[in-house]
């Protein structure tokens, strides 16, 4: 039966939208710091938390070698095979301990680096997510503007939309929903950095994509594209295949759609 403690971590799981594993690594990783900090325990700390009864272990693990340097963090092979035969050297041994309640400073320590690990899991799951999406369309809201560029509400996470990347006779206000070409994605102190444009010619690639079939299944095949952004656009194409021919419909539909 599950314990309130794992059931809690499933539901912060949740909230976070991050696999428990996630969280469940973040809380081991916060115990070995306030272990550390707030025990005399020495060595290499590895704590181990119950998925089931929510209960954590304790254990200090040493590294068995030929010749031992530092007993803290390693064993020699002999005293190792004592205990387990077939033992080699490189191999990790742990031992359970039980160490004395580390506290209420070890528990702020605890909790301030679950919650970092969290936010680090959390930046990376969107980078991860954006960085697969860079050079496509996507759909956000207009949140403020801060200085000449405009902050842009993607869902999971914001991004910016620099003035350099604005379309000159289109003016934007706040909550206005737009699409826009994901122009780069990349690390930054404060996490993943996107960068947003509508006057990129790749916008109205992919708009093409979107609303003539023809191009999506590669049937038509899109060549160039030279393009002034909200006044007018070139697209030469050819066809891959005998008979077909752009819709005229459709591209003046996707021409609109960027412009």
């Amino acid at each position: 039966m599950k314990s309130e403690f794992s059931i809690a971590i499933k539901q912060l799981a949740a909230e976070k939208n991050l696999p428990p594993e996630v969280v469940y690594q973040a809380m081991e990783a916060a115990l070995v710091s306030a272990y550390k900090k707030d025990t005399d325990l020495g060595g290499n700390v590895a704590v181990r938390i119950d998925r089931d009864s929510g209960d954590h272990h304790v254990y200090l693990e040493r590294t068995v070698v030929q010749d031992v340097a530092d007993d803290k963090i390693e064993i020699g092979l002999p005293e190792a095979r004592k205990r387990k035969a077939d033992v080699m050297p490189g191999d990790v041994l742990r031992d359970e301990v039980h160490p004395s309640q580390a506290g209420r400073i070890a528990a702020q320590t605890a909790k301030q680096v679950v919650l970092q690990r969290l936010r680090e899991a959390e930046r990376e799951m969107v980078f991860e997510e954006f960085s697969n999406r860079e050079g496509d369309i996507v759909s956000g809201v207009v949140q403020r503007a801060e200085g000449n560029h405009l902050v842009i509400d993607l869902g999971k996470t914001e991004a910016i939309f620099p003035a350099a990347e604005q379309v000159r006779n289109e003016h934007y206000r706040v909550g206005q929903r737009l699409k826009l070409y994901l122009l780069e994605v990349h690390r930054s102190i404060r996490g993943p950095q996107l960068v947003l444009s509508r006057t990129h010619k790749n916008l109205l690639r992919r708009l093409f994509e979107l609303e003539v079939p023809e191009i999506y299944r590669g049937v038509v095949e899109i060549k160039s594209i030279a393009r002034e952004a909200g006044f007018r656009s070139k697209v030469a194409v050819a066809a891959r295949q005998e008979g077909v021919h752009p819709d005229t419909e459709h591209r003046e539909r996707a021409e609109q759609r960027a412009d």
